[in-house]
């Protein structure tokens, strides 16, 4: 749900036209995230490095090409410009003030100068008090967006400060973002400071790639404070025996780089809190570097630094990133990059490491497939592998999840299991709700993220809440985390993307390892979940005697799913023959139960994300509870009918529908005459495991409502009106 990318080149000569070519392309990495229109801000004027050079801004609705186009017919540009220093920002709009237009595109303005541009992801809560604030100090608003309060408040700030020489680009940023309520990444420009960047980040994701020739000074860069005094809880004061019994480092790398006023706190030898907040000795003393800044060694200071929303858009040009965390600002001055925060609280962490990523260019790229959302159907038999590489050892038995092992023994010991999340992410908790009751015979409850804050839920310190999230960004679910954190639950995290706000603020928790995914509707992310949350209660139950026949019929049954996978993906053309008999319907009726009724719900939710059909996902036990009455020859309707525990069950659901001249398409196992007998049309899986038959179900759907959306014309990787990632509440 928007998408910043910005680029700034220090003593790396390129001309205009290459960093327009590098903001449109970090631009279309994004797409994914969902968008209506697009814009960048970049130096504007004829002339070589003018220290005050003019800002052009070029925005436009619709897609990235469209914005391309654009940049090509502005004949007032010299494109082979050569820039050694510059820097532009760049933004992809999903509209959340005010209509899609260029006007409400980002980058806003300041005013009619531009002297001050930013992008931002996320919305301000305040937005209107402040823009009553600057209007009554005659600042004329062009845009309905919430965005454009930040420029014109920077502005104001400069106008007060400007007089003062000490003044900097971060310091107008910081006292801008003080005034924000709400969820934020902004990268920000200003033609007062040529060749500066700041961004910050509140509640959305950001991070930092660095390029250089040469080797950095640093690879863990210290947090910059403007406060000496650290922030305590109420319950522990400065006289607290935890306190004293560990002392406070010298002030480290007090040269170069310090505004007036900051400091770095280096690392604190202070008894560290576990998730309760109870006090525990330190296992170790751990030396940062230290210097303040990232900076390339030596004479030669060429250095390339992009932001952007996602690492998406930063691969291609390097692996070295640094995750922001909330409240940071980070600067660029002169090529040196330094990170600040206003304050300092005893949870925060003193440094931020830059990291290397293992992500390849080639995963976010389409290959031979039309679309991405087709390409990382067709990868599931590959990513369910990576999801149980290292894990699963089918010849022992043994299911081992690093990231957890060390909380397992308080796992087992807790009240109860929690399991928050929104959408897809939500069904993988309801596929697996059942085996894990079974599993780990502990009460397990499942909920929708934005639900369980509406209630205020009771949350107890022994219970253990998992939060599911394929971005690891998602906003209902990053706010529930942070409620149950502070009620004293152990949280744990499952998500795909390294580094993201909810894997940085869990206790411990479990990659998927499903590989990048750029298409909106979720797929293999959906069955790499499912399998992490199976391998989770195969892992609690290692230990029990009566589990052990279960237990490796399971993991047998997880040793052959690839193979299975792939069986199912070869229907696709049966399965396309289908969709031209539907995709002119109106609605569809997806039904099962047991093991199979989150397919139901996540087949439902394909079919409504991509083809724009009603559909809707129903527990066959409720049939004559409603659902019933929307039964009639011309209702398409789907039932899943598998030979598990609710077998017959779901044989009376299918007379039920029939007895009402209703013609169900079945999905069933695979040779199973007397079910296929009862269908006016068959899609047969591969028999496996009742508890993993729900990820051989949930395909022949993903590819159907591909193949909808596609003969209906639709934009499959980027449906109308979503976005990959939903950053905001």
């Amino acid at each position: 749900m928007c998408g910043i990318f910005a680029y700034l080149n220090y003593k790396t000569p390129c001309t205009r036209k290459q960093i327009l070519e590098i903001l449109i392309n970090g631009l279309k990495r994004l797409e994914y995230r969902g968008y209506d229109s697009a814009g960048v801000a970049v130096d504007g004027g004829n002339e070589c490095n003018c220290k005050y050079a003019p800002m052009r801004l070029i925005k436009k609705r619709g897609k990235v090409c469209m914005l391309d186009e654009e940049i090509q017919m502005q004949e007032d540009l010299n494109f082979d410009l050569v820039f050694d220093t510059h820097c532009g920002i760049s933004h992809t709009r999903w509209a959340t003030h005010g209509e899609p237009n260029a006007v409400n595109s980002h980058p806003q303005r300041s005013d009619k100068e531009n002297e001050f541009v930013v992008v931002h992801n996320g919305i301000i809560t305040n937005y209107k008090d402040i823009k009553a604030f600057l209007i009554k100090k005659g600042y004329e608003f062009e845009s309905e967006t919430d965005t454009e309060v930040m420029p014109k408040l920077m502005k104001h700030f400069w106008d007060t400060h400007k007089n003062d020489p000490n003044i900097t680009f971060r310091e107008l940023v910081e006292m801008v973002i003080q005034q924000l309520e709400g969820a934020f990444a902004l990268a920000c420009k200003s033609r007062h400071f040529p060749g500066e960047c700041v961004c910050t980040r509140r509640g959305s994701p950001l991070l930092v790639g660095v390029k250089s020739d040469t080797r950095l000074s640093t690879d863990h860069i210290p947090v910059m404070y403007s406060k000496d005094v650290m922030e305590l809880d109420s319950e522990q004061d400065l006289t607290s025996k935890a306190y004293h019994n560990h002392h406070l480092p010298e002030d480290i790398g007090c040269g170069a780089g310090f505004s007036q006023g900051y400091r770095v706190v280096g690392p604190l030898f202070l008894a560290q809190a576990d998730h309760r907040g109870m006090l525990q000795a330190p296992t170790g003393l751990q030396r940062v570097e230290s210097t303040t800044e990232l900076t390339p060694i030596g004479d030669a200071k060429e250095i390339e630094i992009f932001f952007a929303s996602d690492a998406s858009a930063i691969i291609e040009h390097t692996n070295q990133v640094i995750f922001l965390e909330d409240d940071d600002v980070c600067a660029v001055v002169d090529g040196v990059l330094s990170i600040h925060r206003l304050k300092r609280n005893l949870e925060d962490s003193h440094i931020r490491e830059v990291i290397t990523l293992k992500m390849e260019l080639q995963q976010i790229m389409k290959g031979n497939y039309g679309y991405f959302m087709q390409k990382e159907i067709f990868e599931q038999p590959e990513s369910v592998v990576n999801t149980m590489r290292g894990r699963v050892n089918f010849e022992t038995y043994e299911v081992v999840l690093g990231g957890i092992k060390s909380y397992a023994g308080e796992i087992k010991r807790c009240r109860r299991l929690l399991f928050i999340a929104c959408g897809t992410s939500y069904h993988s908790a309801v596929a697996t709700r059942q085996l894990l009751e079974e599993l780990t015979e502990l009460p397990v409850m499942v909920e929708r993220a934005s639900d369980f804050l509406d209630r205020n839920t009771p949350i107890f310190r022994d219970d253990v809440c998992f939060f599911i999230s394929q971005s690891g960004e998602t906003a209902d679910t990053l706010v529930a985390l942070r409620y149950c954190k502070a009620k004293g639950a152990l949280i744990l995290g499952i998500t795909n993307t390294v580094g993201s706000s909810i894997s940085r603020e869990s206790h411990c928790g479990v990659h998927i390892n499903a590989g990048p995914e750029v298409g909106v509707a979720s797929t293999k992310a959906y069955t790499s979940q499912f399998i992490s949350l199976v391998m989770f209660g195969l892992m609690m139950c290692e230990d029990r005697i009566s589990m052990q026949g279960r237990r490796k019929q399971i993991i047998d049954g997880l040793k052959s799913l690839p193979g299975l996978i792939d069986e199912v993906l070869k229907m696709d053309n049966q399965i396309h023959t289908l969709a031209q008999e539907l995709y002119q319907q109106r609605s569809l009726l997806i039904m099962g139960r047991g093991y199979n009724y989150a397919t139901c719900l996540e087949g439902a939710l394909k079919v409504k994300e991509l083809t724009y059909m009603h559909s809707e996902g129903i527990l066959s036990g409720e049939l004559k509870h409603g659902p019933l009455a929307l039964v009639d020859k011309a209702m398409p309707i789907m039932m899943i009918v598998t030979r598990d525990n609710t077998y017959e069950k779901c044989m009376n659901a299918v007379e039920q529908v029939q007895a009402r001249s209703g013609r169900p398409i079945l999905i069933c196992d695979k040779g199973d005459a007397t079910t296929v007998s009862h269908g006016s049309k068959v899609i047969e899986v591969t028999r496996t495991v009742d508890c993993l038959q729900g990820i051989l179900t949930v395909i022949p759907l993903q590819l159907l409502s591909f193949h909808i959306a596609v003969l209906r014309g639709y934009d499959v990787d980027c449906p109308r009106n979503l976005a990959k990632s939903v950053t905001v509440q």
